[in-house]
């Protein structure tokens, strides 16, 4: 267990004290759990109007290919990923898997292409293994420079147009996954209109000195309001988006964490590039005969929230484990518990009933389709 002394902080650490967060060890940072509005009233908030998320303490990484063509370093990247990186247009960018041999999953990001070079944003408990990682494999090709020192911020919510319109007006212009380099009140910062909730809104890279001013200045906006990982925890589960380390990790593959959407046909068997990455074989196997397991949406027939760590049976008496719940919890914008979980191939179809045991007592769930909670991301 982390202590505090131990904890790294993020450039705004001292605005989260002042505005009365609870703090607590997350991926070796203190990091803002909830402030005194509290994790319901801050998921609700950020559906409706807009949240301020501080994710300072993710990875960011640049990579520059050394014969100086951006896509060059894009297929030095494809050695490391079945993700279509080469084909990444300027100022566009996708999320992404770093594989291992087995067809594991290392880790997810996200790429974009900034022209000159790609910019990745990492998990913050896996950023230093992916910077060794990239180093390892990309070094006699690219240069790879990491950004650990940057100051990182997510504004969430159909308002957040509005909010940062008043300060770039770039914005406005900006679709999903796009990624533009503009000042915001002076500051240089690199902005890409994404994020984990399932909202329209923005993920804003900034000089580590000038994160908590621009912070400060947004949230002078009344609709704007400070959001912890509490709240963001429970919006990406809504949204039926993967928490690394609990909904995937280096035992489960993009197949069975229904994530072929990712891998794009080029890299798939019959595609200009198919394989070339870590794992291909498995996991090209998986796209032709299926994987064992599926991640799936689960929806507790009751009102008892199912927590993660939860096993998962066929029958309501008897049996075998048949699988996990790896995230769950109250839904605020569904109003009615959500979870997400492996189950067998066989018993994934939307609409099955399985349960679940909850301190020793089988709750019925249904297998449903995700997300819980529509995007709404602007296209």
């Amino acid at each position: 267990m982390d202590t505090t002394a131990d904890l790294l902080k993020t450039p705004l650490h001292s605005l989260h004290l002042e505005l009365g967060a609870r703090m607590a060890g997350f991926a070796g940072y203190d990091m803002p759990i909830q402030y005194p509005m509290g994790v319901m009233k801050e998921h609700l908030h950020t559906r409706a109007e807009a949240g301020l998320f501080d994710v300072s303490h993710m990875g960011q990484i640049l990579i520059r290919a050394k014969s100086g063509d951006v896509r060059d370093a894009a297929l030095a990247l494809e050695s490391l990923t079945p993700v279509d990186v080469a084909d990444l247009k300027p100022g566009r960018q996708r999320y992404g898997l770093f594989t291992n041999a087995a067809g594991g999953l290392e880790d997810d990001f996200m790429v974009a292409n900034r022209g000159d070079h790609l910019y990745l944003v990492v998990n913050a408990a896996c950023k230093h293994d992916d910077l060794a990682r990239l180093e390892a494999a990309l070094s006699e090709t690219c240069e790879i420079e990491a950004r650990f020192d940057r100051g990182l911020i997510a504004l969430q919510g159909p308002e957040a147009e509005s909010v940062l319109l008043a300060y770039a007006s770039e914005a406005e212009d900006m679709v999903f996954m796009d990624v533009a380099e503009f000042d915001i009140a002076g500051v240089p910062a690199v902005v890409s209109r994404s994020g984990y909730t399932g909202e329209d809104g923005y993920e804003i890279s900034l000089p580590a000195e000038e994160t908590d001013r621009i912070a400060r200045l947004l949230l002078t906006d009344d609709r704007l309001a400070p959001i912890g990982l509490g709240a963001r925890d429970s919006l990406r589960l809504e949204a039926g988006l993967c928490l690394y380390g609990h909904d995937i990790d280096e035992t489960t593959t993009p197949v069975e964490a229904n994530l072929t959407w990712a891998i794009q046909k080029v890299r798939r068997k019959g595609g200009a590039r198919a394989g070339g990455f870590p794992g291909a074989d498995v996991i090209l196997g998986q796209f032709e005969t299926g994987a064992p397991r599926r991640r799936v949406g689960l929806q507790p027939t009751g009102k008892a929230p199912v927590r993660a760590g939860a096993a998962l049976f066929e029958a309501e008496t008897g049996g075998e484990s048949i699988g996990t719940v790896t995230s769950g919890g109250f839904g605020p914008s569904a109003n009615a518990p959500v979870a997400m979980g492996y189950v067998p191939s066989g018993l994934s179809a939307t609409g099955t009933r399985i349960y679940a045991d909850v301190r020793g007592k089988r709750l019925e769930m249904a297998v449903t389709a995700l997300p819980f909670v529509p995007s709404t991301y602007k296209r």
